[in-house]
Parts: structure tokens; C-alpha cells; sequence
């Protein structure tokens, strides 16, 4: 009878059963297995739907591990949805290793390539796609990576080696790789051939005729622009005394042993580690490559309060306090850079924010109506700002992000 007691209850709430069963689970997760979380969502701090989110993903964890991740999450609670997620799934994996790399193994066995099929009526639908099929494939990760930098090597060769039609139009770069795409898949001994011609040097276009000297192998765009894997580890998992997470760009949160699997056939040169210690002033407007460098490692992306992009691509590097062409000499460095998306950058510029470097990856920031905000490597904090006496400018901050404390006076 117990499957069955969800039914009357169900009616109550004028929902589904099914639906029904999920909402109790979320909640009793909540309530018996993550504490901490529920207080977090009951005073309206976390997003409902986020906590049940991670209510869903810690279900598999052990009942004495769970607790990890209540932790983590209690205190990043004031973060964003997504930063929450983030930091929900990397606790999961460090809490229960050998389940997660159980989950891997599992998933590595359902490989696969599919063809869409048409349906009844989408031949002539609005949205139907008479003229085209797609295929789906699903491929562990290195190969997958591997597979995508191979239509991208081909797409950008065809590209640069395409001519201007009639009109004086070129394919662009989408029906290049798509071009390239069906070459590898339908004719790949002709993908090889043209490759191989890219593959030579230039003055000697005929390897069977190579001249005075040997035909020397010229490397391919791929190559001589090699991709750049940067790992967050800490010391802790370097010593051995936690369990082996990296977060790795634009893969998320792995174990250490997955690596092998991204770097596999691949030539790995390992780069000296930067000294986030270390501070460098220039005199001109632009931040110095190692400047930016030393900036993202530290801040993990974009620094507008809130952000949650954690990509370190495609980022302008904004100067907190406004570079004077007149002024003093090292006033770009390490000591006034704040990576900002566009957007970001262009609001921070033509709107009344301001943004203060208070010390390495540290930012006071304050909006036009009057909302202060300080973040650091560990996320946005609400602050509150103390203001000279003619209120023009803040001098210091309140922080009223920390514990809750509740005094009980007795008479």
C-alpha cells in the first residue's frame, strides 16, 4: 500500500502522483540529509528550485557523506544558481570517488552514433527540416574532443583554400565545417589526400620529387596553435589528502585520472607554475600578457558581482581606477585589472558603477542605486559601505554576509 499513499495527497496539491512522489523526495532529502541547505532555502537565501536540484543530485551519496556537501553549499549559499551547481557537483565527486568513477565506466558502455528520424507531417511543418537528417553520435570525451579539432582542422584548410563564386561570395566558415564534416565521414581517404597536402612544405609541392634537400614537414594550424589545458588542483589533493578533483576549462569538475583520456596522443609540455604572488606595473594602456594571465588564475573569470561566467576566453581586461594618458607612470598591472565580459565592461563603462581593487582579486564594487557588492575568489559577499563625511567617495565596507547570530536574553 505504501506506493499507493501519494494518491489522495496528489489531489490535494492538483498534481501527479509521479510529481507528487519527486516533490516528497526533494523534501525529505532536504530535511533529513541536508540541513543546512533547507535553512537556506527557507530563509529565502538559496532558490528553491536550485535546492532541489541538489537534493536530486546528492541522492546517491552515502548518508555520512552527504554531508560534504551541505557544508559547501551552506557556505556558498549566497552565490548564483549556477556557482552553487558548480561547486554541488565537485563536492559530489569528492565525497564519493570510486561511485563517481563507477558512473564513468557505466557511461564510457553507452557509446553510440544515431540518424534522426522523419516523422508524419514534419516533411511540411513550419519548423520540419525536409532537406537535411542529423547525426548524433556520443563518444567519450577525448575522442570527442579530438574528433571536433580534426572538422575544425579540415574546415579552416578548405576555407582558406576556397574560391569567390561568380557573385564574389565565399562559403564561410559554417559550410566549411560542414563540408568537412561529411568529407571525414563519407570520404575520408580524400579528407587524408588534401590534408596531406597541407602537410608539406610549399616550395617543394611534389614529395615524390623533393629536390636538393629532403621535403621538411610543415605543421598544421592545429599544431602550431596548440591548445592550452589549464587544471585547478589543490595542495591538498597534490599531497594526497583528499580525493583526486580537478576542474579542468570548459570540461567542469573531473578526477585526476581522467586526464589521460583528454591528453592521450598528444605531446604535453609542462609550463612553470605561475606565482600568483608576483605583481608587475607598466606604463602603457595594455595589460601585459602575463599581467592577464596571473588576473584570471586568480579571480576564475569575469568579476562583475553575480557572474557566472567562469570562462577565461573572450574577456576585456578593464582598469578599476581609469587609466589617465597624462598621468603617473605603472598604473596598469596586476594591481588594476578586472576581467569583465563585453556586456559587463559596457555597462561598468557608460552606466554610474564603480569598481574598486582593494588588493588581488579583490573588488568593492557599487551600483548607480546604491547596492555594494565586495568579490573575491570565493564569490559576491553583500556589503555596506562607509562613505566620507560629504558622502563622495566610500572608504571602507560592512560586511553583513557572515554567520546569523540569534540572542536569546533571559529575564
Amino acid at each position: 500500500m505504501a506506493d499507493l499513499c501519494f494518491a489522495e495527497l496528489a489531489w490535494a496539491r492538483q498534481a501527479g502522483v509521479v510529481a507528487t512522489e519527486h516533490d516528497a523526495a526533494d523534501a525529505l532529502d532536504l530535511r533529513h540529509r541536508l540541513p543546512r541547505l533547507l535553512s537556506a532555502v527557507v530563509g529565502l537565501e538559496v532558490d528553491a528550485w536550485v535546492g532541489r536540484k541538489i537534493a536530486r543530485m546528492t541522492r546517491r551519496l552515502p548518508a555520512d557523506r552527504v554531508g560534504v556537501v551541505d557544508a559547501a553549499i551552506w557556505r556558498a549559499r549566497l552565490q548564483p544558481p549556477g556557482e552553487l551547481l558548480r561547486i554541488a557537483e565537485a563536492k559530489i565527486i569528492e565525497a564519493d570517488p570510486a561511485a563517481h568513477r563507477a558512473r564513468l565506466e557505466e557511461d564510457a558502455r553507452r557509446t553510440g552514433v544515431w540518424l534522426s528520424r522523419v516523422r508524419p507531417g514534419e516533411v511540411v511543418e513550419e519548423t520540419g527540416e525536409p532537406a537535411t537528417r542529423r547525426i548524433s553520435a556520443k563518444l567519450p570525451t577525448g575522442a570527442a574532443v579530438r574528433g571536433h579539432e580534426n572538422v575544425e582542422d579540415l574546415a579552416e584548410a578548405l576555407y582558406e583554400h576556397s574560391e569567390a563564386d561568380a557573385a564574389g561570395d565565399r562559403p564561410s566558415i559554417q559550410e566549411c565545417r560542414t563540408a568537412a564534416f561529411e568529407m571525414l565521414l563519407t570520404a575520408p581517404e580524400k579528407a587524408a589526400a588534401f590534408l596531406a597536402t597541407q602537410d608539406t612544405d610549399p616550395t617543394h609541392p611534389d614529395p615524390s620529387q623533393p629536390g636538393p634537400d629532403e621535403v621538411r614537414p610543415v605543421k598544421r594550424r592545429r599544431d602550431r596553435r596548440p591548445a592550452q589545458v589549464i587544471v585547478h588542483v589543490t595542495d591538498l589533493v597534490l599531497c594526497g589528502i583528499l580525493a583526486g578533483v580537478a576542474r579542468v576549462e570548459d570540461f567542469g569538475p573531473i578526477l585526476i585520472d581522467q586526464l589521460g583520456d583528454l591528453l592521450r596522443d598528444r605531446d604535453v609540455e609542462v609550463l612553470p607554475v605561475v606565482d600568483l604572488n608576483k605583481t608587475t606595473r607598466v606604463s602603457g594602456y595594455e595589460h601585459p600578457t602575463l599581467v592577464k594571465q596571473r588576473t584570471l588564475l586568480r579571480t576564475g573569470g569575469d568579476v562583475f558581482p553575480h557572474s557566472t561566467s567562469r570562462g577565461l576566453k573572450r574577456l576585456d581586461h578593464d582598469h578599476p581606477h581609469p587609466y589617465d594618458p597624462d598621468g603617473p607612470a605603472g598604473q596598469t598591472g596586476d594591481h588594476n585589472d578586472a576581467p569583465l565580459t563585453r556586456r559587463h565592461h559596457r555597462a561598468k563603462t557608460h552606466l554610474a558603477y564603480r569598481c574598486d581593487q582593494l588588493d588581488l582579486a579583490v573588488y568593492r564594487w557599487s551600483s548607480p542605486h546604491g547596492l555594494a557588492r565586495l568579490v573575491t575568489p570565493t564569490g559576491t559577499h553583500r556589503i555596506r559601505l562607509l562613505h566620507t563625511p560629504d558622502q563622495t567617495r566610500p572608504v571602507g565596507e560592512v560586511y553583513t554576509d557572515g554567520p546569523r547570530i540569534n540572542l536569546h536574553l533571559r529575564t
